[in-house]
């Protein structure tokens, strides 16, 4: 890995944390004390809906931006690309928006038949996956110019500091749940607004001599079908979970998967700089250069998710405890296992680094569409199954399920076309490591308070941990950024291809 995929991963990985840290504080204390557990369910299950409504919208065009700009012949081509990312989806806005208002009675008797509040708020949902359409087609404009900092802030960061600031405002009583609604939606498109503006300083378009390529649209259509099939793999288990079950469980499920997917914050830290990267070495046929850049993230990021996977895992029965004590329930508890199952799927999925990357940015990247729709539909019969039997805890064993199964299918595709797979003789002793230290740790118990229990903990398990990396001298990588931090340097200096 260069400097440029260094030096911005770290930046959106600290970004990613504090957004994190900002979402559990809304997730973990906020939600539970200032809303109830219908409410908390209610604006989960609405963001749920519209993630899955807002691959529609966008057609996959924010990752046409990415595959096809670096291969634009001039800066006319370029421009029409650009233009083309704008134009296309506000196409498929309007008619979208046209059948809805159509349909309207229909779409929201069926989504509330359930929970019949969602049926007042079913405007939310069409609102938010617009603006979130854009959002990211916007921040493709600027993914492609290698400047994801400031996109990455805002993709991540602003909606946990726009719910923080709407959740104290409730709590003080200055708005109520109408009100935390109406500008939480205000605030999505000022967020966009932004990103627009952001991104037009790097972009200079003309409306002349325009000319749009047929590979854009087929491009854009089988990356819209995958992605709105990936979406429905991530948001299904709560759509599905209020179907299925009263609201106040998605609330419940969705704090467990929240505080398992600190997992995968080093992949999302990761992804927003190498996939532009991953296209400009795929359009050159650098595949030894591919080869370096497939077995450095997925050696890094298992590496670094295993540790987060210890210590969350690890405290998470004390951490319940501290929210069961503040908030005199413990009803909250029964995510404690769907914690260990999902943050077990993340893992497995930081083992094959950027491979989805190099399937959608390859020529290959039609093989998305069959993962996607494949991963969609058996998660969905698998939660028809698992969670009339089995709850909450059901979705996350078909998200585990699924998630396993196609990251293998995934891997054996890559090997197959370009005869590269990820794995080292390191990945055997980081996962003998994650092993050892969750055993021998889980019989610990120091009977002391939680805070001070999940304290003395996580040190004890991150000394072990970086004691062993550099012992053993598993990422030389991650040995050489730990040094180059203390100089000030935060750079990896790649080996030659």
């Amino acid at each position: 890995m260069n400097n440029i995929i260094a030096r911005q991963s770290i930046y959106n990985s600290l970004s990613i944390f504090f957004a994190f840290f900002l979402g559990a504080i809304n997730t973990l204390f906020l939600y539970p004390s200032i809303l109830t557990e219908q409410f908390y369910g209610l604006i989960t299950a609405l963001l749920a809906f519209s993630n899955i409504i807002q691959p529609i919208l966008s057609f996959g065009v924010q990752h046409t931006i990415i595959k096809f700009y670096s291969n634009c012949k001039d800066k006319i081509e370029q421009n029409s690309l650009l233009i083309y990312s704008v134009v296309f989806p506000f196409i498929l806005i309007l008619f979208f928006s046209i059948f809805f208002n159509l349909k309207y009675d229909l779409i929201s008797n069926y989504l509330s038949s359930k929970n019949s509040l969602i049926k007042k708020y079913i405007f939310f949902i069409i609102l938010i996956s617009i603006s979130t359409s854009y959002f990211e087609v916007f921040y493709s404009w600027l993914k492609i110019k290698r400047k994801t900092i400031f996109g990455n802030f805002m993709k991540e960061v602003y909606p946990r500091l726009l719910t923080f600031t709407l959740l104290i405002l409730y709590f003080f009583l200055l708005i109520d749940i109408d009100d935390f609604i109406i500008y939480f939606i205000v605030g999505y498109y000022l967020r966009l607004l932004i990103i627009i503006i952001k991104a037009s300083f790097n972009h200079s378009l003309r409306l002349s001599k325009i000319s749009f390529s047929r590979d854009w649209f087929v491009y854009s259509g089988y990356i819209f079908l995958s992605a709105f099939a990936a979406s429905i793999l991530i948001d299904i288990d709560k759509s599905m979970i209020s179907q299925f079950l009263t609201i106040e469980n998605v609330a419940y499920y969705s704090i467990g998967a929240f505080i398992a997917a600190l997992v995968d914050i080093p992949s999302r830290g990761l992804f927003q700089i190498i996939n532009p990267m991953v296209s400009e070495v795929l359009s050159k046929n650098n595949f030894q250069r591919l080869k370096n850049l497939l077995e450095k993230s997925a050696l890094n990021l298992f590496l670094v998710s295993g540790l987060i996977f210890l210590l969350i895992n690890l405290n998470i029965s004390d951490l319940y405890k501290i929210i069961e004590k503040l908030y005199n329930t413990d009803s909250y508890s029964v995510g404690i296992p769907i914690v260990l199952i999902i943050s077990i799927s993340k893992l497995i999925s930081s083992t094959t680094g950027c491979i989805n990357s190099i399937i959608t940015n390859s020529k290959y990247y039609y093989y998305i569409l069959f993962f996607s729709f494949g991963s969609a539909i058996v998660v969905f019969i698998l939660n028809i199954y698992f969670i009339s039997f089995y709850g909450i805890i059901g979705a996350a064993i078909s998200t585990l399920i699924v998630l396993t199964v196609f990251n293998f299918l995934k891997l054996i595709l890559v090997y197959n076309k370009f005869k590269i797979h990820p794995f080292n003789k390191n990945f055997l002793k980081i996962l003998l490591l994650i092993v050892s230290i969750y055993f021998i740790s889980s019989l610990i118990n120091f009977n002391m308070n939680p805070y001070f229990q999940i304290t003395l903990r996580s040190i004890l398990i991150l000394f072990i941990y970086l004691f062993v990396l550099f012992y053993f001298n598993l990422s030389e990588d991650i040995k050489k950024l730990m040094i180059d931090l203390k100089k000030n340097q935060v750079y990896f200096k790649s080996r030659p291809d």
